[in-house]
């Protein structure tokens, strides 16, 4: 874990109101692996830090996507350019591809596009073919930027691609990882029991000490999701007991 200070040296959007944005810190962008994620803080931004799944790495650099869906997120999207960070991270449990597989689907709702570039890169490195299916309400609000041997699109209306869920969407593959609102992640565990999914919650300190990020468990009890999680095997979470969709958006 890391404590970098640093500015914001690129900002772009990839889909309707959903921004990316870069900064420099090397030593997260070093060690990250997909699923985990960073702990941003800012001159005059909120009490907590926030929590951002990493989505790319290039060089030296680290980018996160997000939307402005609170305030917080809505102060971020509004600085510029050299404006400071206090990024922390890498932090939590990623995905962990590792060799057997020779296919994975990963799958995306709208923000949960976030750690899928990262799980692209990881997976190719492994010789494991990649389908990525990305989801949304509609063409507008689907991620411009993909990465994988085959691209397949869902949106709601179906206005591009598939009319339905990415879930629906998805090919049946060796390994499934999938990140987006809780509801789409019950339905993957629903399809993929043993699917690796990126739960959604709220969180506080990003490090396992105030314990507002727990995730109820299907064995009984509670993990931190900044600490065991984010990243769960999809049949070991009691969705039942988390809310099907959050107040405002959360990443990862």
């Amino acid at each position: 874990m890391f404590l970098v200070e640093t500015g914001i040296i690129a900002k772009r959007e990839v889909a309707r109101d959903m921004f990316v944005i870069s900064m420099e810190a090397p030593e997260i962008a070093a060690s990250v692996r997909a699923g985990q994620f960073v702990n941003l803080g800012w001159s005059r931004g909120p009490l907590l830090r926030r929590p951002f799944s990493v989505y790319r790495v290039d060089g030296d650099r680290i980018e996160i996507v997000l939307k402005a869906v609170g305030e917080g997120t809505a102060q971020l999207l509004a600085t510029s350019l050299g404006d400071r960070l206090s990024c922390l991270g890498p932090l939590g449990h990623g995905f962990g591809i590792s060799t057997g597989p020779k296919s994975v689907a990963l799958i995306s709702g709208g923000l949960g596009v976030a750690p899928m570039p990262l799980a692209a890169r990881e997976a190719r490195s492994l010789g494991i073919r990649v389908s990525w299916i990305h989801g949304a309400r509609s063409a507008d609000d689907l991620c411009s930027e993909t990465d994988g041997d085959e691209v397949v699109w869902a949106t709601d209306d179906g206005s591009r691609g598939f009319r339905g869920t990415a879930v629906a969407a998805a090919p049946d593959t060796d390994l499934v990882l999938a990140c987006g609102p809780n509801r789409m992640l019950a339905a993957v565990a629903d399809r993929w029991p043993d699917a690796l999914v990126a739960v959604e919650t709220y969180m506080g300190c990003g490090t396992g000490v105030c314990l507002g990020c727990a995730v109820p468990l299907k064995r009984g009890g509670y993990d931190r999701a900044c600490k065991e999680g984010p990243v769960y095997r999809a049949a070991d979470v009691d969705w039942a007991s988390l809310p099907s969709h959050l107040h405002y958006a959360v990443m990862p």
